[in-house]
């Protein structure tokens, strides 16, 4: 739990000085802080908590902020990002801030409709960073459990993914978004968005965390200039119990990732963010607990992992993804890999 928030924002004393905070350029040149803050905790957190995390966060050194609309809390971060922008201590410029599109604002005007509810929510005039949450048009209620179906889900059709990207391009060219990115995409699914797209993504967001690396995906998306932003960096610990199952691991117990925490005194999970910075991702891990915001961002700047140690986490990937994203399945009979075209192709039946 965060502790009490002060009535006007200041810095804290024991903050972390953000330009000792290495980033990640993208194609555009912006710089982005390579740690960020998660805000997914919307099943088990509420959304003051989770503002007042932001506002904890971001008084000790944090300045890099991801949101999304359907996380049901951008009002309640917007009115802590006004009283901050109101102190003078920090400038809007110094912050970057994403949100997302839902997957229900898929449709022809939704995507301008909903960057202009974020925007609203957030107090903000612009974004740094507009993704697209998932590839498909598929939701689900809150709260639901593994098993939930729509009836109106549907495979990924690509023509239909680029009319919202077009949303997506017109975002940047009237000035609402700074850039604009994919998030849980496949290859298949980018090798047709960067041969139609007119605006490239900056980022791709990806679960990654040293037993779920992504190899394939993490180089092709570095290759061509995209930033992979990674949640879930410590192995979500506390993701909702529709995302879990029978055979997942737990990074902060593997034996090589405790006997790395021990060497340098501190905690498994930061030594997960240090692979991921190391290696050259930007984890947003999420927590709403004071001492393990900023002992996330201490990994970020205390010392890096040696090439041999990260050459030694390389070694203990496990390909156990955790989210799987069952409730986006548009039959009952599928497996949750139909979602992530494992065969190479994009499943379309």
């Amino acid at each position: 739990m965060v502790k009490k928030s002060i009535a006007k924002f200041q810095i804290a004393e024991d903050a972390i000085d953000p330009q000792l905070v290495p980033y990640k350029q993208c194609y555009s040149g912006a710089k982005i802080p390579c740690i960020g803050l998660g805000t997914f905790g919307s099943d088990h957190i509420t959304a003051k908590e989770i503002a007042g995390a932001v506002k904890e966060a971001i008084a000790l050194g944090y300045r890099h902020i991801d949101c999304a609309s359907v996380y049901g809390n951008e009002a309640e971060i917007g009115k802590v990002l006004k009283e901050i922008f109101s102190s003078g201590f920090i400038k809007r410029e110094d912050m970057w801030i994403t949100s997302k599109v839902w997957n229900d604002s898929h449709g022809q005007g939704d995507v301008l409709v909903s960057c202009a509810q974020s925007l609203k929510d957030l107090q903000l005039d612009y974004l740094d960073l507009y993704l697209v949450h998932w590839p498909f048009p598929n939701f689900h209620p809150p709260g639901c459990d593994v098993t939930s179906r729509n009836e109106l889900a549907n495979p990924y059709i690509h023509n239909n993914y680029m009319k919202t990207w077009r949303q997506m391009e017109r975002l940047v060219e009237t000035g609402l978004v700074n850039h604009i990115g994919t998030s849980n995409m496949t290859i298949p699914k980018l090798k047709l968005l960067l041969a139609d797209a007119k605006i490239f993504p900056a980022c791709n967001e990806m679960e990654l965390h040293p037993h779920f690396q992504q190899p394939e995906m993490f180089e092709y998306v570095r290759q061509n200039n995209i930033v992979p932003i990674a949640y879930s960096p410590i192995g979500s610990p506390g993701r909702p119990g529709r995302d879990r199952t029978v055979g997942d691991t737990v990074d902060i117990t593997d034996p090589l990732i405790v006997s790395l925490s021990n060497k340098y005194g501190v905690h498994p999970a930061a030594i997960c963010l240090k692979w991921a910075i190391k290696r050259g991702q930007v984890p947003i891990p999420f927590s709403t607990n004071r001492k393990n915001i900023r002992s996330n961002l201490e990994a970020a700047t205390s010392t890096p992992l040696l090439d041999e140690e990260l050459n030694q986490i390389s070694a203990i990937d496990k390909n156990c993804r955790l989210i799987k994203g069952q409730v986006f399945l548009w039959k009952d009979s599928q497996d949750w890999q139909d979602l992530w075209d494992i065969s190479g192709t994009i499943t379309t039946l």
